[in-house]
């Protein structure tokens, strides 16, 4: 149940199941997808019902197991059950809709349907008699009021207010008035001055240049050359971090849990459960909870799961994904019995650890080195496309793997398809520079590991991407890495664009960057950017997310949610985690130490 769903399709057929964790049996019904049949949620339940109650004492002598070989006569029941739920669905049908003899307006006679010149409908008549009515009955029930206020007074200034009402009226309108030409005078005033200045002068400042030429230092012409990325003399320590690390080699998260020996001394001694769960206390107690012949129930569990929900909310875990996480991890243990020396809470929080490590692994690895060496053999370049949203860290993180990749090997293409983002260039440049001096032709056989294909701004993405995929080809590099504008996830336009540049280039690994920051926001992304993806491709087949990089990990402590989030919508991999500001700081994500971040009080 990756996705809290209890219904699978395949073809033109569905199935249905749902658990009895008493017994250990799964029950499931199957039915042609195109068939809209409102009966089946009610038909499984019932079937389930009845089989459990007319079986339980054979599986409760024999076990499950025992009774595979034998035969169950349900049939007929089945049979009956399959008619009252058919029965049921026809009884909820929809309200026909009324004859005309049924509704109000056959009712009506022809007389007073007709309508004369210069006669009011009465209907509109009695309204407006009602209105007035009503209006009468306000100013009837304020005049009281009015009385109840002015008796307060003392009867010398009620008489007074009497006969200088009028006078006190017009006197509050002249002052009034007054105000309002004093403030319109005032406000009008400046007005004069401010027309002086019929616009804004440009500031020009005494080191500035007011060419904006000089000041564009993309060079169309380079298109990703040597001459163009010298290399540049810094301080490797600054740039790489950890020296004593082993090279090309990608590091796992690490995490130690502090909390693990308190879990297992509140596990070993179950006296204190005991007494918590079944309010019988004493040795009653006790030896209810060393059997462990209690099934879970809903209501056991309820209190535990809404304070895991809780929990993972506030680590960051999307709202909506905390609920079905809950939701599911209830249904597994439902009826399920408990084992010697456990609690509920420890019980339900084993539950949902093995769910959540099994979210984060991958149904499908991906393995970049193992497709980077599978693609020379076809002598191609391995194409990689960064998106996400503004200021996630796409360009800094493709630097961090630019290293990593160049360590185990590989040349690397930049091609800088952001040309609209001021600086983007410039950007990536800084870091083919800063790499080439980290390894120098020199180091390689006189090979230039690391080169920058860029046009310059405001040209197309799709063309220079293709441009760069030709150029890599050409000159033998072994892996392009594209790097894209931000877009947020709402914007149309941008949206249609990115999803022409996959379309186009047809690119092996389409990652996508999010933050380790974001909590429900990740969600949204994610949704959205496979959704534009498929909206605006023109295959039959879209391209859609194949992976995930997580950025900015070492700023959120234990609060790792959002892996949790972006993993259980896309059911892709976290491929790559960035760590912090260096070249080395890239990661590969390790399910358990996230799991253990996690689920840390």
């Amino acid at each position: 149940e990756r996705g809290g769903n209890n219904s699978f399709t395949h073809e033109a057929l569905t199935l249905k199941y749902k658990l009895d964790n008493q017994f250990e049996l799964v029950f499931v019904v199957g039915f042609q997808k195109i068939l809209t049949l409102t009966y089946v949620d009610k038909l499984i339940d019932d079937v389930h019902k009845e089989f459990r109650d007319k079986y339980r004492n054979e599986f409760q002598q024999k076990g499950t197991l025992g009774l595979l070989n034998g035969t169950f006569d349900f049939k007929d029941d089945f049979m009956r059950l399959l008619r009252d739920a058919e029965e049921s669905s026809k009884v909820r049908a929809p309200t026909v809709m009324k004859t005309f003899e049924q509704s109000l307006k056959s009712q009506k006679t022809v007389k007073c349907m007709i309508e004369t010149r210069g006669e009011k409908p009465k209907e509109k008549v009695k309204n407006k008699k009602n209105k007035g009515s009503k209006k009468e009955g306000i100013e009837a029930v304020a005049a009281p009021g009015k009385a109840s206020a002015g008796d307060k007074q003392p009867s010398a200034a009620g008489e007074k207010e009497e006969l200088t009402k009028d006078e006190i009226l017009q006197k509050n309108r002249e002052e009034f008035f007054k105000k309002h030409m004093k403030a319109g005078e005032k406000s009008r005033s400046p007005k004069p001055e401010a027309q002086k200045e019929k616009g804004k002068k440009p500031r020009v400042w005494d080191l500035g240049n007011s060419n904006a030429k000089v000041l564009d230092y993309s060079n169309s012409a380079t298109n990703g050359s040597a001459e163009a990325c010298p290399v540049e003399e810094f301080d490797p320590d600054i740039a790489l971090g950890d020296r004593n690390r082993e090279p090309g080699r990608l590091y796992d998260l690490e995490y130690e849990s502090d909390d693990e020996a308190e879990e297992e001394k509140v596990i070993q001694n179950p006296s204190k459960p005991s007494t918590k769960k079944g309010g019988l206390g004493g040795m009653f107690g006790m030896l209810k909870g060393l059997v462990g012949s209690k099934s879970l129930t809903r209501e056991d569990m309820d209190p535990v799961l809404e304070k895991m929900k809780d929990h993972l909310i506030a680590k960051n875990v999307a709202a909506e994904i905390a609920v079905q996480l809950c939701e599911s991890v209830a249904k597994k243990l439902e009826g399920k019995v408990m084992g010697t020396f456990t609690t509920v809470t420890s019980t339900v929080k084993q539950a949902l650890q093995e769910a959540l490590v099994q979210i984060l692994q991958p149904q499908r690895r991906v393995d970049v080195l193992r497709d980077v060496m599978d693609a020379q053999r076809h002598r191609r370049p391995y194409v990689v496309t960064f998106c996400g949203v503004n200021g996630v860290g796409k360009s800094t993180n493709l630097a961090k793997i630019s290293f990593w990749l160049i360590e185990n090997g590989f040349s690397v293409l930049i091609a800088a398809c952001d040309t609209f983002r001021a600086g983007a260039v410039e950007q990536l440049r800084t870091h083919t520079r800063r790499l080439n001096a980290l390894h120098p032709p020199e180091s390689h056989g006189g090979r230039t590991m690391v080169q920058l294909y860029e046009k310059g701004y405001g040209k197309d993405a799709a063309g220079i991407a293709m441009e760069a995929i030709s150029y890599a080809r050409n000159q033998g590099f072994d892996v392009v890495l594209v790097d894209t504008a931000g877009r947020m996830q709402d914007n149309a336009p941008l949206m249609t664009a990115l999803a022409k540049l996959i379309a186009v280039n047809a690119p092996d690994l389409v990652l996508f960057v999010g933050e380790a920051l974001v909590g429900n926001e990740a969600v949204d992304q994610l949704v959205k950017f496979n959704k534009a993806l498929a909206d605006h491709s023109m295959a039959q087949t879209p391209r859609l997310i194949d992976g995930i990089v997580l950025t900015k990990f070492d700023t959120i402590d234990d609060k790792v949610g959002a892996a949790i989030s972006m993993t259980y919508i896309t059911s892709k991999p976290i491929v790559f985690v960035g760590t912090g500001q260096t070249y080395c700081d890239l990661r590969s994500l390790n399910a358990k130490a996230v799991v253990a971040a996690l689920m840390k009080a």
